[in-house]
C-alpha cells in the first residue's frame, strides 16, 4: 500500500499536498476508494481516496500502532560531495533510521556551496521525504542547513565522534556499547579526500572522539549505511 505524508487534516479528512495529488493521479492511477496509508503527525493511518480533483481527498478508516524507532538519534554530518553521491546517501540513511543530516562544508568537499544556498536544502528534504514514504517511516529525517565545522561544534550533543582512518581511533564497536537508546549522537563525515589534518586536530581539540571502522577504507558514501548498520544491529531487539 502506497503511503503518504500528510500535514492537512480536518476532522477525519486527509489533504494531501498537489505532488502527492499528481502521483496518485498520474503515476499510480489510482481510483476512488481506493486505500493508501497515510502519516499525519507521526500516526499511521489507513486511509480510502474520496475524491481525485487536486488537491486528493481521503477519510480515515483506521488507525494503525506503529512501532517506534528501536535506535538512538543518529545525526550524520556529511561532507559536500556530488550530487548523484549525496542522493544516495540521504536515501540509504533514511532507509536505515537516521534521525537527521547535515550537510557540511570542508576544504577538500570537491563542491563549493554557499551556505545559504536553500534550493539545495529544500530539494534534499523532498528526496527524505520520498524515501520516508518508500522505507515506511512514520517520520521524515530532516536535512539541516549546510553547515561548517564551527557550527558542528557548537551543537549541544553528548556523543560527537569524527570517522577517521587514524591507526591510534577507536572502533565504533567500542564506542557504541556506552550508547544508551535515549542519546543523541552524531558522526562527522568527510569528502572524498577525507579531512586534512588541520581540520581533524580541530574536532579533536573541541570534543570529538576520533574512530575507525577496521582495517578497510570506506568510500564517503558507504560510511552512513555501514554507522546505521552498525547501530541497528547494535540496538536490535
Amino acid at each position: 500500500m502506497q503511503r503518504y505524508f500528510v500535514s492537512n487534516k480536518n476532522e477525519d479528512i486527509f489533504t494531501l499536498n498537489n505532488d502527492d495529488s499528481h502521483h496518485v493521479i498520474n503515476v499510480m492511477r489510482m481510483k476512488l476508494n481506493n486505500r493508501i496509508e497515510v502519516v499525519f503527525d507521526s500516526s499511521l493511518f489507513i486511509a480510502t481516496i474520496i475524491s481525485l480533483d487536486v488537491p486528493v481527498k481521503c477519510k480515515i478508516i483506521e488507525e494503525v500502532n506503529e512501532d517506534v524507532s528501536t535506535i538512538p538519534n543518529v545525526i550524520i554530518a556529511q561532507a559536500l560531495v556530488k550530487e548523484q553521491k549525496m542522493d544516495y546517501i540521504l536515501q540509504k540513511s533514511c532507509e536505515l533510521g537516521v534521525f537527521e543530516v547535515i550537510p557540511t562544508i570542508t576544504s577538500r568537499s570537491i563542491i563549493k556551496v554557499d551556505k545559504n544556498d536553500d534550493k539545495k536544502v529544500v530539494r534534499w528534504n523532498k528526496i527524505m521525504k520520498e524515501a520516508s514514504e518508500q522505507s515506511k517511516r512514520i517520520n521524515i529525517p530532516k536535512v539541516a542547513n549546510i553547515s561548517s565545522l564551527k557550527d558542528l561544534v557548537n551543537l549541544d550533543i553528548k556523543y560527537k565522534f569524527l570517522c577517521s582512518v587514524k591507526e591510534n581511533s577507536k572502533s565504533i564497536k567500542s564506542v557504541l556499547s556506552n550508547v544508551d537508546i535515549s542519546d543523541t549522537i552524531l558522526f562527522v563525515i568527510g569528502p572524498e579526500g577525507g579531512f586534512d589534518k588541520s581540520e581533524e586536530d580541530y574536532l579533536i581539540d573541541n570534543g570529538f572522539i576520533s574512530i575507525t571502522f577496521g582495517k578497510n577504507v570506506l568510500r564517503t558514501e558507504t560510511a552512513s549505511s555501514f554507522i546505521l548498520s552498525a547501530i541497528n544491529y547494535e540496538f536490535m531487539r
